[in-house]
Formats: structure tokens, C-alpha cells, sequence
């Protein structure tokens, strides 16, 4: 009894290591990702439109069909970025991601305080060549730092009866997401 006991205790050992590899090992293998997903619809710099859900026909799964949705997708290489996103009536959100997926920053109408969100989105290293303005505070400039050079930026538009979508999405269409040629200076 207790030898079978030892050979079901190493059985379900070995399958928690092969589990647990394999649940860490999936992600940077999956070809099918957001990113990769999106890079058709979605220029560099550029604001897109995302097509809403439809049954058996999404572009991201389990997208909420209630929300407007935009991209960005970003490329710091060639120097910061400014993104501007106006404010819908119901909620207005960004969410940032890495090229891999990872979510590092957001915010939404409610924190931003005004009738836009306006952000500039820089690497470290190109936030450390910024001069010190003593003219420009904190609270007039906000900076996002980018773990990485490439990655995608959500917008969302919340339409709370589906009447009020197209309204949403113009809202989302009037985002603009492009080089920030003060931020070169």
C-alpha cells in the first residue's frame, strides 16, 4: 500500500512541474496574442477603431459590447508620444500595455479631472534627457513611463443604452495618439 502511495505522490509531483511549466513557458509562446491580433487594424501612432464583438466574430475575446473601443499601438523609437482622449458622458477609460501584454498603467475620465485625458508616454531614458522646465509643474504635464519601446494603448467609451454607441465611438474617433514634437526639444 505505501509503495503505491509513493508512485501516486510522485505521479502527482511530476504533473504539478509539467503544469506549472507549461502554464509559464504558454504565454511567450502563444502566436495569437493582442498585439498581434491588432497589428492589421492598427497603425503605428495612429488611433484605430476596434470593430464591436459579434457572436462567434471578435477580434479580442471577451470584449464587452457595451464599450466603445480604440487602439493605439506605439512605437517610442522614434521619441515620445501625446495622447489625447476626449471625455464621453457615461466613462472613458486608458489602459497601457507592453508589447507582451503586461498592463502598467491606466486611468480613467474620473481621475483625469478634465473634459480630456492628455498624456505624454516616454521611456526612462528619454524622460532623463526632458530639461527641468521650472515653468511647467506636475500637475499641468502628466508623463507615462514605458517599460518598454513598443506596445498598445486601449481606449474605451462606455455606451450605457446601445443607442448611444455611435455617440461613444465618436468620441473614441476624435483621439488622437501621435509623435509629441514638444517633447523633442
Amino acid at each position: 500500500m505505501i509503495h503505491w502511495s509513493l508512485w501516486l505522490l510522485a505521479g502527482a509531483l511530476l504533473g504539478g512541474i509539467v503544469h506549472l511549466v507549461a502554464v509559464l513557458i504558454l504565454p511567450r509562446t502563444a502566436t495569437q496574442d493582442a498585439y498581434t491580433r491588432l497589428t492589421p487594424i492598427a497603425p503605428v501612432n495612429a488611433v484605430a477603431a476596434v470593430p464591436q464583438p459579434a457572436p462567434q466574430n471578435e477580434l479580442m475575446p471577451f470584449m464587452d459590447p457595451a464599450f466603445a473601443s480604440a487602439v493605439c499601438r506605439y512605437d517610442l523609437s522614434t521619441g515620445p508620444i501625446k495622447l489625447t482622449v476626449p471625455i464621453s458622458a457615461a466613462y472613458t477609460s486608458v489602459s497601457f500595455y507592453t508589447r507582451s501584454g503586461v498592463a502598467y498603467y491606466a486611468i480613467n475620465d474620473r481621475s483625469a479631472g478634465r473634459r480630456q485625458i492628455e498624456l505624454q508616454l516616454m521611456t526612462a531614458a528619454q524622460r532623463a534627457e526632458l530639461p527641468e522646465d521650472e515653468d511647467v509643474t506636475a500637475a499641468d504635464r502628466l508623463i507615462v513611463e514605458s517599460p518598454s519601446g513598443t506596445g498598445l494603448i486601449l481606449l474605451r467609451a462606455l455606451a450605457p443604452e446601445p443607442g448611444l454607441l455611435p455617440v461613444a465611438r465618436g468620441v473614441l474617433g476624435n483621439a488622437t495618439c501621435k509623435p509629441d514634437p514638444l517633447a523633442e526639444r
